[in-house]
């Protein structure tokens, strides 16, 4: 076990999960000096010690110091740039101790890129701004040089997007054919909920008319409607849905409206149908994965030739602009199998593609039955990610928008790549944090933008699907207060969706 001491309460979230980075396998533990009632043996005790002009490191080992540096700053430094100062010494520590360096460096965050487009956007050159990241955070030049290229193509995608009078759409589906062993996402198994369906729309639409009457006074740009798994809807409800959000918002208007059709299983040629009715730009048919034993070992009740299945049929049924989703690092995957499914993936040609690396959150099977999986690999390096990038560029395919996530296989990344026209402007958005996005549905999460992203407030829906149900207008009530600040009016007159009637 290792343990992190410190003498104040400050920074303990990024120490921790910058600890955790080199030792992911470790058990991890943050502790105050003052609170510890008796000295525990720990394997590695990392030492915090904030003084008045400077922090303090050591390691310690047997209760013996091994590395211990100390780095000043000065009286009233920015709390950013302290923070900064803490991560230097102990990615210099960790990298001493273990021997390794980190492709990312000492950033913790999700959004790397976010930095480098800060930077370039405070007028730095794309040089200096590399050069800023390497020093900094200690950014491999791979990293760094990919961060800056995707900023940039990122400002390029939302150049027309007017982040102050824009919003976008996100309408969330909580329901799933299955539960993945890996998933973390607010589903719910569609067997268990099916005769609730109907109520959940009727409490979605009650939602959506309400912010579609509250945002009438700005732009939507985008609309994302995603799960869960929103297939999992029979056709008509299918209908209903895309029906009442046309009813409630000018899609007619929007820059990109996609609907996360996901699961191949849970694709037909009626409900593809239903939703070409409608002005959708851009779906999704999601496979993770091209290895039947994978896929039956991770909970996904479909074939590829399912995956195949359900592609084709997108593109008889006319979309042209179709995502596909793969996760690197499954249990039990190596080098050998990732590639074999770009392979599949490659020849059936989709118009973007979108890697992740597996992350292991706490609620996932996988981590709750760990033990169940301790014998079996997760394979995830910088050669795999450089695999999926070749056969995305011989695809006709960039890099377009990057996040990452805790304890993610590799302490990589998640990369959406695309061809030309092709990219998804709402996955840009929602990592970028520069426009905000309203949310419906069950576990779906607003975001209001303030001052380009300077400052964020959130309203969050509740998970399950019962509670939301019966809790709507709560969760109107919780975005009222919000929207009273961002859209500036006096309170009471943001709607009141106690009253609203939704309408087919």
């Amino acid at each position: 076990m290792i343990g992190i001491s410190f003498n104040k309460r400050e920074f303990e979230y990024d120490a921790y999960t910058l600890v955790k980075a080199f030792y992911p396998q470790e058990e991890v533990e943050n502790f105050y000096e003052e609170d510890a009632e008796e000295k525990k043996a720990y394997d590695l005790l990392v030492r915090i010690t904030y003084g008045d002009d400077k922090t303090h490191l050591s390691l310690e080992r047997d209760g013996e110091i091994i590395f211990g540096e100390a780095a000043r700053f000065e009286k009233g430094q920015e709390r950013k740039e302290r923070k900064n100062i803490l991560k230097q010494i102990l990615y210099r520590g960790l990298v001493q101790e273990t021997g390794i360096t980190l492709p990312w460096g000492n950033l913790t965050g999700i959004r790397p890129t976010k930095i480098a487009m800060g930077l370039i956007e405070s007028g730095m050159s794309n040089a200096e701004a590399a050069d800023y990241m390497r020093r900094t955070y200690y950014t491999s030049n791979a990293k760094t040089a990919l961060a800056v290229t995707i900023a940039n193509r990122e400002r390029d995608l939302l150049k027309d997007i007017d982040y102050q009078n824009g919003y976008s759409l996100y309408v969330g589906i909580p329901f799933c054919p299955s539960i993945c062993l890996y998933c973390s996402f607010s589903s719910s198994p569609l067997a268990r909920w099916r005769d609730k369906v109907d109520e959940y729309l009727d409490a979605l639409c009650r939602e959506l008319t309400y912010i579609g009457e509250t945002m009438k006074v700005r732009t939507l740009d985008t609309i994302y409607i995603g799960g869960g798994t929103p297939t999992t809807l029979e056709p008509e409800q299918l209908d209903r849905l895309l029906t009442h959000i046309e009813a409630c918002f000018p899609v007619e208007q929007v820059k990109e409206y996609t609907v996360e059709a996901g699961r191949p299983d849970s694709i037909t040629r009626e409900k593809l149908m239903a939703i070409k009715r409608h002005p959708v730009t851009r779906i999704s048919v999601n496979p993770q994965t091209m290895n039947q034993k994978t896929l039956d070992l991770i909970g996904r009740k479909h074939t590829v030739e399912d995956t195949k299945r359900a592609f084709f049929l997108a593109r008889e049924c006319g979309f042209d602009n179709i995502n596909m989703d793969l996760i690197v690092g499954l249990p039990g995957e190596c080098a050998q199998d990732v590639k074999h499914t770009l392979e599949e993936i490659k020849a059936l040609d989709p118009d973007s593609l979108t890697v992740h690396s597996l992350a292991v959150k706490r609620a996932t099977r996988l981590h709750l039955f760990k033990e169940q999986y301790e014998e079996m690999t997760f394979e995830n390096n910088q050669e795999i990610m450089d695999m999926c990038m070749e056969y995305a560029r011989q695809s006709g395919m960039g890099p377009y928008y990057l996040y990452r996530q805790k304890n993610m296989s590799g302490n990589l990344e998640n990369v959406g790549y695309a061809k030309p026209g092709k990219a998804g402007i709402y996955n840009i958005l929602i990592m970028e944090e520069k426009q905000s996005i309203l949310a419906a549905g069950a576990g779906a999460s607003t975001k209001f933008v303030f001052q380009n992203g300077e400052r964020i407030e959130r309203a969050e829906n509740v998970k399950d699907v019962t509670n939301y149900i019966t809790r709507t207008d709560e969760m109107m009530d919780r975005k009222r207060i919000g929207l009273e600040t961002y859209l500036n009016i006096k309170s009471g007159d943001c709607g009141n969706g106690k009253h609203t009637e939704a309408s087919d």
